[in-house]
């Protein structure tokens, strides 16, 4: 079974580039419940993630007999995509073991079926012999499936050609390994101080230094790796043949020539990084193996570096070497080094690339477009000011905010005259005239007093009322004018407003005091960086703008990629 699912899955992932790691199921060691299992890194390539669900269910569909689970590190995130949608019963904390695919569906094990989380074996068991009853809804269907309604074809669209020039080694290593590209991105975009080091010899890929030979080639890639070359800056090493800048060389060539110095300095780098951590057996396996021992108390809160610690960190590191937890560490992290060294080793020149047809470079503009298609989009932002209004009318709990669809409603009482004088009778300078009679204090105060003893004939008390809140909103404008809070809002445009030419500049700063703040305005700019600044992700402005019923749109191309654009 597991060959004839990767068989399966052949014809659907065997060009597609992955943001880190490819997708991969390994047979289980449990004699207990024997399953199939793997895991996938994606990085900042939320694509990546989804494609791995529409595959997950492809699977369910080719092979009926099989039961799926999904999660990452937010947890069932099929849940997450289907939250508006799901019973109320059912939240992070008794999800485990009640999500499922089957037959090219959701599954969900119902809380009137397991009250407290059911095993993994009760649950496939009803979920095998009462489907109808497990199946979820219909709504909750159709989010998920929309979600991964575009693929395979979105999968196709996510690869980026791309025309560089590089150094012959590395255009022989991506002819016989064009995955590897994966490898060099990582390398140069979560580059360090220490792998940096690499980059400036490059002794594996630039042997002969300034006078390698650069070679034209079409590149695979991601556009979610694309966008991570092109938008860092980075300086050639100094070892590196650079042609002249524009305009002595075209601009072009030059792009072409700089990705590819890109590329080949983030093999360079992850090379010698993953050769060093191999031949030291550490990696992600020797942290996990570190923490291990720390939660366990071996290092006896001692501080690192203390004498003690060391000997300690010794004895650990030898344990750790002569374990198994060492040898799989290090085939894991010399893999992708000895392919290279392979494809080295066999015999290449700039022969071999020099009579090559190389295709134009992918169009790029899905990188910079999306304001365009928002302004025309027809969404009413005015819309979310109205609909935030409403919908802070509404309840909330302690399990946050819901949206009732008929629900009476009380007002909140609210005595403002009553508030007034609480606030007053805090912000009265010591010493005045209203000041207690002496040897009171906060503590003497009686609630039963005679009010009427402490209340002002009715004119005098509004005009003192008056008096102090024109006091009160002075002394807050004055502290905020010497902040720069006043500038994150945004003011009302009147134009009979609008001031005279020659006007001094002290009148129009107090023109600028006296400018109303437009809160709609204010409210929806707030909203929409915030949506921005979720780069596509789930996070709190898209849930909140959900519970009211609203959508912003997003460029399709970069939709749940992390490229989410709202200008």
């Amino acid at each position: 079974m597991h060959l004839q699912i990767l068989t399966t899955l052949s014809p659907l992932t065997s060009d597609y580039i992955w943001q880190h790691e490819p997708f991969s199921l390994s047979l289980s060691s449990s004699d207990d419940l024997p399953h199939l299992h793997g895991k996938l890194r994606y990085g900042d390539n939320l694509d990546d993630e989804w494609f791995v669900v529409f595959l997950l269910f492809h699977i369910s569909l080719s092979f009926p007999s099989l039961s799926i689970r999904v999660w990452d590190s937010d947890g069932e995130f099929l849940l997450i995509e289907a939250a508006f949608h799901l019973p109320r019963w059912i939240n992070p904390e008794n999800s485990n073991n009640r999500v499922f695919i089957r037959k090219n569906e959701v599954h969900i094990i119902p809380k009137k079926k397991f009250p407290s989380l059911p095993t993994l074996k009760d649950a496939l068991k009803l979920l095998i012999e009462h489907p109808e009853v497990t199946r979820a809804s219909d709504s909750v269907q159709s989010a998920i499936k929309g979600r991964i309604s575009e693929y395979p074809e979105r999968a196709r669209r996510n690869i980026h050609r791309v025309r560089v020039r590089v150094p012959i080694s590395v255009a022989q290593v991506l002819r016989h390994e064009p995955c590897l590209i994966s490898l060099a991105v990582e390398g140069f975009y979560d580059r360090d101080i220490d792998s940096m080091k690499y980059a400036a010899n490059m002794e594996k890929f630039l042997p002969k230094g300034r006078e390698e030979e650069l070679v034209l080639v079409s590149v695979k890639m991601s556009r979610a790796m694309y966008a991570q070359l092109l938008q860092q800056k980075f300086q050639a090493p100094k070892c590196y043949p650079m042609p002249p800048m524009p305009p002595r060389t075209d601009q072009t060539t030059y792009t072409e020539a700089e990705l590819g110095m890109k590329i080949a300095c983030g093999f360079e780098m992850v090379y010698q990084h993953r050769k060093r951590e191999g031949e030291e057996g550490k990696g992600g396996t020797w942290e996990a193996f570190r923490e291990s021992l720390e939660k366990s108390g071996y290092f006896k809160g001692l501080l690192p570096g203390s004498k003690e610690y060391k000997q300690l960190m010794e004895k650990a590191e030898e344990y750790y070497r002569k374990s198994a937890l060492h040898y799989r560490a290090s085939e894991i992290l010399s893999a992708p080094v000895k392919r290279i060294d392979e494809i080295l080793a066999s015999s290449h020149s700039p022969d071999d690339f020099k009579d090559q047809e190389v295709p134009s470079s992918d169009d790029d503009s899905w990188l910079y477009g999306g304001e365009e298609e928002l302004k025309s989009d027809d969404f009413d932002l005015g819309e979310i000011a109205k609909s935030m209004k409403s919908f802070v009318q509404n309840v909330s709990s302690y399990q946050g905010a819901e949206v009732p669809d008929d629900r009476d409603l009380k007002d909140v009482e609210f005595d403002m005259d009553r508030f007034m004088k609480e606030l007053e009778s805090v912000t009265r300078a010591p010493g005045g005239e209203d000041d207690a009679e002496e040897g009171s204090s906060d503590m003497d105060f009686d609630e039963s007093e005679d009010e009427s003893d402490m209340e002002e004939p009715e004119e005098h008390g509004e005009e003192k009322q008056g008096d102090f809140m024109n006091a009160y909103t002075d002394a807050l404008n004055e502290e905020l004018r010497s902040s720069t809070l006043k500038k994150s809002f945004v003011r009302a445009t009147d134009q009979s407003l609008k001031k005279d030419e020659g006007m001094s500049n002290a009148t129009e700063d107090m023109d600028e005091d006296f400018t109303p703040v437009d809160v709609d305005v204010n409210l929806v700019k707030s909203l929409l960086d915030s949506f921005s600044s979720q780069q596509g992700l789930p996070g709190p402005a898209s849930n909140l703008l959900g519970l009211m019923g609203k959508q912003l749109p997003q460029d399709d191309a970069d939709k749940g990629k992390g490229k989410g654009k709202i200008l």
